[in-house]
């Protein structure tokens, strides 16, 4: 009897039963045999591959449950996720929930009484305020630096760890030093599969169904965030891109097979070990991916994996080699932007890097759970 090859086989079932009957890992195989799965998406997949993280996933009728807490009762965060909606238990009574958006090093905490919390969704100067605490007390929480349309607030220029990521393409050489912070976003949000999130609202006009489902608050933090994420999503792409949020690994992968064709490699920000703001040099062997077309997608901050990826043919994108002043090693992955006229003119890559909209290429690494998709 003549036996398919994995691929045939895996293609053949495909075709019988499309997502459903494929898990995440065999819909990339199928689909990508010759790309090997980026760091990244593995850890989104299986949170335990983590370093140092003692993690459990359990997918089943209840739903997703993920236990990131150093295998430490007091310490950790219970996320459930299903048809029973998401709880979050951070473990420590007065301790507080600390939240990173979209992997990009913003912290939150509301265990503290009366602190309140206030999240800064950007745009022309506005926002959204939630006061969480009896006080009234703000914290500050800022867009996302790589939606281009938003401008930047005074607290994200002065605060915001991912300013240091932004530079001038004429840096990007050997030799060159610069003090970097690969933020890992706290919240470890899996994939969902892609028949169950196909079936989850996503929509600013479903929004109390979609609270109810994941047992958020109305109001809440969590609630702002999600919201606001969806708020993105709906928005019309900026001049010269096209966007898509993918809610499933599956749909990611068919959203850059789409736009792309063929893709030669999925590549994300791989570093040696979390340091806080430190100061590399960027070590020969610097590769550029592409020189003009490639989707980059940005994990979001939502009750599961939902990731902004946005398709330019304005782009280079760059795999860059660093080592820390400890010996730290890291492969980064840069972006350089060759037309911005279309950006926020209040960007916080205009306001950090001194240039003008459309003058020069605005460069920025990438954090270490974003993805970046090059075409062959």
């Amino acid at each position: 009897m003549k036996v398919l090859s994995p691929i045939l086989a895996c293609l053949a079932l495909a075709v019988v039963a499309s997502h459903a009957a494929l898990s995440p890992e065999q819909y990339w195989s199928c689909k990508l045999p010759n790309t090997p799965m980026p760091k990244a998406v593995k850890e989104i997949l299986h949170p335990e591959l983590m370093e140092e993280k003692s993690t459990s996933v359990n997918v089943g009728g209840g739903g997703v449950n993920v236990n990131t807490g150093k295998g430490k009762p007091a310490g950790g965060t219970h996320v459930n996720v299903g048809r029973k909606g998401v709880g979050v238990n951070t473990g420590k009574p007065g301790g507080g929930t600390h939240v990173n958006v979209g992997g990009k090093g913003v912290g939150v905490n509301t265990g503290k009484p009366g602190g309140g919390t206030h999240v800064n969704v950007g745009g022309k100067g506005g926002g959204v305020s939630v006061h969480t605490g009896h006080k009234g007390k703000p914290v500050n929480v800022n867009v996302s630096p790589f939606l281009y349309q938003y401008a930047a607030s005074e607290t994200q220029i002065h605060d915001d760890p991912n300013v240091a990521l932004f530079f001038l393409e004429k840096d990007l050489h050997p030799g060159a030093t610069m003090s970097l912070h690969f933020t890992e976003n706290t919240e470890k949000s899996a994939f969902l599969p892609y028949q169950t999130a196909q079936k989850i609202p996503f929509s600013s006009n479903e929004l109390p169904e979609i609270f109810n489902k994941f047992s958020v608050k109305p109001g809440s933090v969590k609630a702002e965030m999600m919201k606001n994420t969806i708020k993105e999503c709906e928005q019309p792409a900026i001049e010269g891109e096209e966007k898509y949020c993918a809610t499933s690994l599956e749909s990611m992968i068919d959203y850059s097979i789409s736009k792309l064709g063929k893709v030669d490699q999925a590549v994300s920000t791989e570093v040696e070990k979390q340091t806080p703001t430190h100061k590399y040099t960027i070590t020969a062997g610097v590769q550029k991916m592409t020189n003009d077309k490639a989707v980059v997608c940005h994990k979001q901050n939502y009750a599961y994996a939902v990731f902004y990826c946005h398709k330019s043919e304005t782009t280079r994108a760059y795999m860059v080699p660093l080592e820390g002043a400890d010996g730290t090693k890291a492969k980064a992955v840069a972006v350089c932007h060759t037309d911005t006229s279309a950006w926020n003119p209040k960007h916080l890559a205009f306001q950090v890097l001194k240039v003008e909209p459309g003058t020069i290429p605005v460069c920025h690494f990438l954090p270490r759970d974003h993805i970046v998709w090059v075409p062959k």
